[in-house]
């Protein structure tokens, strides 16, 4: 089958381009003709070196930008055969919908970013794959008909991003906690540090560590920088690949107030942490319901703080959710990913699907 994604850049910032990525990496592994049209970015040397092709189709929102990209996207479609076009953002949806009209080839699109009102535009698709049930959940409310929804659960284990990485702990100190996001207020920070903050009081000992930057670093240090545990907390920026500060960690927070299916709880989980994540959007299914991770009401940090003081006096208490961090793990591969998004291919039409590898 011939592939060909949409997307509005391949740079690192975004959760968005992390899974497409991933995914077009995945299906070229399994066989398929792969193509990632974008504005372009850092990710394109390893889309070429794991043999994925890469065209520069401008994303720039201006009348007479888009109506070029959509006479190039037309183009690409026709002359490259694509058997599926796979949008991943709003601006590539509505870039796709009228060049796959035109060329008669199915569109596919992915929601990522439920939360935004532009989502709503995501339902252009023949087929709309959601990243969770509660995403799902959350489109058909908004009027896109079951008929045409699938959910692919995000996943990441295995992802050629992270091929040869360094698998080796970090020295962060036990206990120690840790936060891998963007300093966005939807991620709940605020609410992780006063319940840090609460926790500290009764085991001084404990040391939160928060990787990632944003808007909101510096007013977070301002905050950090005014409360008692304030020696114990580490802002350690943004890293390439904080998997070696998950190896070195003890306990994974995630406290979001918004998170359609956040890519970082897979890594977490392969990391061997014990998890905590607030009961929003998709967190609770990569959790396995509270199987494998601990699960928290949001915008709460008193919760929060008891769930993290119970793992802190109990070496033994931490120890099992360590443990069952790994229950139904294997769930979380991209190359699951990757099979389940080629069978709606099938299921919206794309020629060649008879060829496609059955899904394991």
């Amino acid at each position: 089958m011939r592939i060909l994604h949409l997307l509005n850049h391949t740079k690192r910032l975004n959760g968005h381009v992390h899974a497409a990525v991933d995914l077009a990496c995945a299906q070229r592994e399994l066989g398929h003709e792969v193509c990632i049209a974008s504005g372009g970015g850092e990710f394109d040397a390893l889309l070429a070196k794991n043999g994925v092709e890469t065209i520069e189709i401008s994303h720039r929102r201006a009348a007479l930008d888009l109506a070029r990209s959509l006479l190039s996207l037309r183009r690409h479609i026709r002359d490259w055969h694509a058997d599926i076009v796979h949008a991943h953002m709003m601006t590539s949806a509505v870039l796709a919908w009228p060049a796959c009209r035109l060329t008669g080839v199915p569109l596919v699109t992915t929601v990522h970013n439920e939360f935004e009102k532009s989502a709503i535009l995501m339902g252009l698709g023949t087929r709309v794959i959601a990243v969770s049930e509660a995403v799902g959940a959350s489109m058909r409310k908004r009027g896109v008909p079951a008929s045409r929804l699938r959910v692919v659960l995000n996943g990441t284990i295995g992802s050629a991003r992270f091929a040869g990485r360094d698998r080796s702990a970090m020295e962060l100190g036990s206990p120690s906690i840790l936060f891998v996001g963007g300093q966005h207020p939807r991620k709940g920070l605020p609410d992780l540090f006063e319940a840090f903050d609460l926790a500290y009081a009764r085991h001084p000992q404990a040391r939160l560590v928060i990787v990632g930057e944003g808007p909101f670093l510096d007013a977070y240090r301002d905050m950090v920088g005014k409360m008692a545990c304030a020696p114990a907390v580490r802002f350690a920026g943004a890293q390439e690949d904080p998997f070696r500060w998950m190896r070195g960690a003890d306990i994974f927070v995630l406290p979001s107030h918004a998170d359609p299916a956040p890519l970082v709880l897979s890594e977490a989980r392969e990391a061997g942490c014990a998890v905590i994540g607030t009961a929003v959007d998709g967190i609770p299914q990569l959790l396995g319901d509270g199987q494998a991770g601990l699960v928290v009401p949001p915008r709460d940090p008193q919760a929060l703080a008891q769930t993290l003081c119970m793992l802190l006096e109990d070496p033994a208490r931490l120890a099992e959710w360590r443990d069952r961090s790994q229950r139904g793990i294997a769930n979380l591969t991209i190359e699951r990913v990757a099979r389940e998004t080629l069978s709606v291919y099938a299921d919206a039409g794309a020629s060649g699907a008879e060829s496609l590898p059955v899904a394991a």
